[in-house]
């Protein structure tokens, strides 16, 4: 077996497993954060739902650290007295990003398996660990049952040869990746990494990789653990660990070699993580503020990697800079070993620990017209503000915010570029303007909607502004409200409507709302050439009614024709052209899932 392989199988009742095999797997860390957690809360309660072991239970409170909305002010302290009674730890608004914790502590280690309610639950297969994002009814069922179902994924092996260019980084490497790969290509797959380049990283380079993993489509990025990743899991833990590895005969679906030596450093394009390009050294691309932080990018040594650029110098005029460490263990070593005072002598801002920019709850967004670079792992349209973002790693966003534009730390300028008050002025005016208990019927009939584009992440289904709404009732208003061109979707639909789109629709967070929003308007399905990992299995849990195909083209598909949709079958017929394909039917588990009307 390979490596997902062997820990599913080690976390379930069989000595082996194979690709698609439906299993349950014991859970050894069960988590949900400040958002989601409420409502993980909210279904124990309403399903009277006994917890299996408060020992393996636990809360992060990283999205809004600062507590600066009142909404979540109320939803953390819903969990905080729901886990005082139930004897569940949390680790509160001074700990900052959970899946971090983990690591650090010792609760996940390699070969452990873990889910929560963070989408880059994945970062676990930094140290060879098996993480999952996933909705509030799956984190309620793992509270429950100490144990989820899930379907054993087919595995991609990626030998890199050669090692990076000296002035690639961790960062720069996972953005090469997403060049090459794009944001559906490895889609579904857990993907192992392998060669001399991978062997040399260390952990904090390893999770600046994994984090990613999810933007890139994947399960999980897992890297073998070497022995200075089992040597730091055993001090974390307190326990022996035995190292993980693939057996020599594994199977793969594919084997991928990658030329390392042809990396060099990278931003994405604003919009998508995946449309990536090399940094210009002829366009100067001026920036208005930089973030620096994330569960991607906030670790001490990216704090280090800022500082050593940053020592000396000055952030450009009209430039912020917004820092922040990814756990307090980290804010507090940075402040221990001066980095804080480099970083203010510089004229950035520094703020308590957390998941900052990616989270709408934090310091890090930005507004209309603003330019923004940032060491996240996203960026989608909305998600960290108004205006536009770059991602980029530590080194090179320092290097902007003092050069005023994109640049790496080999480009910066004697004399910082600044913006004239009227291109400002322009530039921001510009975006402003632009700104059930019986069985259920196995076949619907309902109006179509056929939106042709790929990606169709979260943040655009249902913004994460709106994440504190735990009311269904209030969520389908804001369906599709930062999709371009489907900003109205919520007024015009109608009860019935079924939605057709095309690949990797709901990528990105696991917000349980993107689900629900459409349940809220009376949409009947959605129909997809693939869905996000989480997504699907939110819609599934949800007894949402989700569909995939292979080509939908013969359907000769316009919005507001009439389609006919069987799940046990398959069939989809286009009632109002007489045409029909052959989709893929719901699985035996689904089916059961839906007619039950829900996972519980």
């Amino acid at each position: 077996m390979n490596l997902i392989e062997k820990i599913i199988a080690q976390h379930s009742k069989y000595e082996t497993v194979k690709p698609g095999d439906i299993v349950d797997i014991e859970i050894d860390a069960r988590a949900a954060r400040d958002f989601g957690g409420p409502n993980v809360v909210k279904t124990m309660i309403e399903k009277d739902l006994a917890l299996d072991d408060p020992s393996k239970t636990f809360f992060t409170f990283d999205t809004n650290p600062t507590g600066s909305d009142q909404k979540y002010a109320v939803n953390q302290q819903v969990v905080r007295v729901w886990a005082r009674n139930n004897g569940v730890k949390v680790y509160d608004i001074d700990n900052g990003i959970g899946t971090h914790t983990m690591i650090n502590e010792g609760i996940v280690v390699p070969g452990s398996t873990a889910v929560t309610t963070d989408s880059h639950a994945n970062i676990l297969g930094a140290i060879g660990a098996f993480g999952q994002g996933m909705g509030d009814q799956d984190i309620a069922a793992a509270f429950n049952r100490g144990k989820v179902w899930f379907k054993v994924p087919e595995s991609i092996k990626l030998i890199f040869k050669g090692l990076a260019p000296k002035n690639v980084t961790a960062k720069d490497i996972v953005l090469n990746l997403l060049n090459k790969f794009g944001a559906n290509q490895l889609l579904g797959y857990s993907v192992e990494l392998y060669g001399e380049l991978i062997d040399q990283l260390s952990l904090s380079d390893r999770i600046t990789i994994a984090s990613m993993g999810t933007e890139m489509g994947v399960i999980i990025l897992l890297f073998p653990p070497n022995d200075d990743i089992i040597a730091f899991a055993e001090k974390a833990s307190g326990r022996k660990i035995t190292k993980l590895a693939a057996d020599d005969d594994a199977i793969y679906a594919q084997t991928i070699e990658i030329d390392a030596t042809q990396f060099v450093p990278m931003v994405s394009k604003p919009g998508a993580p995946h449309d990536t390009m090399a940094i210009p050294e002829d366009t100067k691309i001026k920036i208005d503020s930089a973030f620096v932080g994330s569960c991607t990018n906030g670790r001490i040594e990216d704090m280090r990697e800022v500082a050593r650029i940053l020592k000396g110098r000055k952030v450009a005029p009209g430039v912020v800079l917004k820092i922040v460490p990814s756990t307090d263990d980290v804010w507090r070593q940075a402040m221990e070993e001066g980095l804080f005072a480099i970083f203010k002598d510089a004229g950035a801002l520094v703020s308590n620990a957390g998941c900052a920019g990616c989270a709408a709850g934090q310091v890090g967004q930005n507004g209309p017209g603003e330019v923004t670079i940032s060491t996240g792992n996203r960026n989608f349209p909305g998600k960290q503000g108004k205006g536009s973002v770059y991602l980029s790693s530590p080194a090179s966003a320092a290097a902007s915010a003092v050069a005023g534009y994109i640049t790496d730390e080999y480009h910066i300028p004697e004399t910082p570029l600044t913006f004239h008050p009227e291109e400002k002025l322009a530039k921001m005016e510009k975006a402003l303007h632009s700104s059930a208990s019986k069985e259920k019927s196995t076949a619907i009939e309902g109006r179509v909607w056929y939106i042709k584009e790929d990606n169709i992440d979260t943040d655009m289904i249902f913004h994460n502004r709106y994440l504190a709404i735990t009311d269904i009732n209030e969520m389908g208003q804001y369906t599709f409200d930062n999709l371009k061109g489907y900003e109205d979707f919520a007024k015009k639909a109608k009860a019935g409507d079924i939605v057709v789109v095309t690949k990797n629709f709901g990528s990105g967070s696991s917000r349980q709302q993107a689900v629900d929003c459409f349940k809220s308007l009376g949409v009947q399905a959605i129909i997809a050439e693939s869905f996000g990992a989480i997504y699907e299995r939110n819609a599934i849990n949800a007894a949402f009614p989700i569909m995939t195909y292979q080509s939908v083209d013969d359907l000769q598909l316009e919005d507001g024709d009439l389609i006919k949709v069987n799940f046990e079958t398959g069939l989809i017929t286009n009632k109002t052209k007489n045409k029909q394909v052959k989709a893929n039917p719901f699985y035996e588990v689904q089916l059961e899932i839906y007619q039950q009307g829900g996972l519980f």
